[in-house]
């Protein structure tokens, strides 16, 4: 079963990526509304968000069920994709 502050910690690094890179909903709306996704702060938030996920991955390899590896896969696939259509990965 995985662990909920791994899931919660996984969801919150990838929620933050997903809100610079304009997944925009009420929790991030203030953030918007502030000037804190301004684009060129905002790739550099999302890139930083996959970089701590992709260390995540690195240093828990071999220590996750089965659940939390897919989670994580799945968070790093995904924003990594997203990072490559807007040409902001580096």
């Amino acid at each position: 079963m995985p662990h909920p502050d791994f899931v919660g910690l996984v969801n919150t690094l990838q929620a933050t990526a997903e809100a610079a890179l304009g997944d925009l909903n009420a929790a991030t709306a203030s953030a918007a509304r502030d000037g804190l996704l301004e684009e060129r702060r905002a790739r550099q938030t999302a890139e930083r968000s996959l970089k701590l996920l992709t260390m995540l991955a690195e240093k828990t390899r071999g220590n996750l069920d089965f659940t939390e590896a897919d989670l994580l896969g799945d968070a790093i696939t995904s924003l990594r994709a997203r990072l490559q259509a807007t040409g902001a990965e580096h």
